[in-house]
């Protein structure tokens, strides 16, 4: 009988250089090229090729606008967790529902974890009670955010991680 060996993906190298282009390209998407070689002191065309690899080895998996939903109207943000539902309804209904902004399926006591906006209270009702129909839910309203997009850089090797 064969084994069968699961091979973990490998990991691009990541440098300094490749650490401080991540973390100038989550601040700011939009810098060019020749901006952003200005920042890590390398020149655009060094830049566009360390760009151009984090981008095929996965590490940089796209570009987009960030919004103030309460400046388009969305006057209320929760987390609804969903417990036990059918994956494809619940697929279904994540895909037909504007309102979910992120979902997660998760592990523990629910299955689901949603982040949803919505414009009022009456609105916060309608989106829950179309979720209560495929499960049971749990609504928390988001009052404050005190963190989100933080930038992520590769994970530093401790020093006990590093001499084992």
């Amino acid at each position: 009988m064969k084994r069968k060996v699961f091979e973990m993906q490998n990991k691009p190298e990541i440098d300094a250089f490749d650490t401080r282009i991540l973390a100038e390209l989550q601040a700011d998407a939009r810098l060019s090229l020749a901006e952003l070689g200005r920042r890590v002191h390398l020149s655009q065309p060094a830049v566009a090729e360390r760009v151009r690899k984090l981008e095929a080895a996965g590490v940089i998996t796209g570009y987009r606008a960030t919004v103030n939903l309460a400046a388009l109207g969305y006057g209320i943000r929760a987390l609804v967790r969903v417990g036990r539902a059918d994956f494809a309804r619940m697929s279904r209904f994540i895909d037909e529902s504007p309102e979910i902004v992120n979902a997660w399926n998760v592990t523990g006591e629910d299955s689901w974890m949603l982040e949803i906006a919505v414009v009022d209270v009456e609105h916060l009702d309608a989106v829950v009670s179309q979720l209560c129909l495929l499960a049971e839910t749990s609504t928390s309203i988001i009052l404050k955010t005190l963190r989100q997009h933080q930038v992520m850089l590769p994970r530093v090797k401790h020093i006990k991680e590093a001499a084992a």
